[in-house]
């Protein structure tokens, strides 16, 4: 009998990237289509709003300085049928207050760039930050969201899966509203060869001990806050904090058991 594991991994990443890839495209084209008009009746009132974000990224990976800083453009909005949160752009499946589905598409992985690591790491190949696409599915109910999230590498870079379950809250007081989280991320053990894992060949090249990753499950929590300052401007503050797993640990390229993500932006509605 003829199973997905008889496919070679490079076909299998190369299936996988091509599935999330059609179903974006597909499902873009289907939020268009007539029926769509009546399930998922856009919003007139959506407000647009741009920024800039300020991040400071705390990597695990062993470097002369763990700490990355990195402005970027923030986009967000939100009509009903399709969205922007930041980074990630999205079309819903369903939309109906209490279920929400949709595809997603935004950047994932870590970067790893020999240049600034320490000791023998500089001899080993650069890793680089990818894009994934999905399905993001939340349930909405009097104690929160629960969310369930499955993406994959559409870059091929790892050619990795990861998935996400989350709980979600929301606090609002006046002007400033705040969303906790919690919740645990898989990364799949392509995902975390990619990222962790040292090749026969570096090691030979570096002496840095050859290491093959497996599958890891990293728990996180993040917290948000959103406050307005007036009617057209806001500002923006997100801190999230993962644990790593021993599957990222034990790799000879990470040197700490936490990473970190601090951002801090400003936001101008339309």
């Amino acid at each position: 009998m003829f199973t997905s594991s008889a496919l070679p991994t490079v076909s299998k990443r190369a299936v996988l990237s091509a599935l999330a890839t059609i179903t974006l495209i597909s499902v873009t084209s289907i939020s268009n289509a007539a029926w769509l008009e009546n399930t998922l009746p856009t919003d007139k009132d959506a407000v647009l709003s741009v920024g800039v974000n300020a991040m400071a990224v705390d990597t695990a990976y062993d470097m002369e300085d763990n700490t990355e800083v990195r402005v970027l453009p923030g986009v967000f909005y939100d009509n009903n049928r399709v969205y922007a949160r930041g980074a990630q752009a999205g079309v819903y499946l369903i939309n109906d207050g209490v279920n929400q589905l949709s595809a997603y598409a935004q950047p994932s992985g870590s970067e790893f760039d020999p240049d600034d690591a320490n000791g023998a790491l500089q001899g080993l190949d650069e890793r680089k930050s990818s894009a994934a696409a999905g399905l993001s599915y939340l349930r909405r109910t009097s104690v929160g969201g629960f969310r369930a999230q499955i993406a994959t590498d559409v870059l091929d870079r790892s050619g990795g899966n990861t998935a996400r379950l989350t709980y979600l809250a929301r606090i609002t007081k006046g002007n400033l509203t705040v969303y906790p989280s919690a919740g645990f991320e898989y990364h799949d053990a392509d995902y975390n060869e990619y990222y962790y894992g040292v090749s026969d060949k570096e090691s030979a090249d570096t002496g840095v001990d050859a290491y093959t990753s497996n599958s890891s499950l990293n728990p996180y929590v993040s917290v948000s806050a959103n406050y307005d300052f007036s009617e057209n401007w806001a500002g923006f503050a997100n801190q999230s904090l993962s644990y790593v797993p021993n599957e990222q640990f034990d790799s000879p390229m990470v040197n700490s058991r936490t990473e970190s993500t601090t951002t801090l932006g400003l936001l101008y509605k339309f």
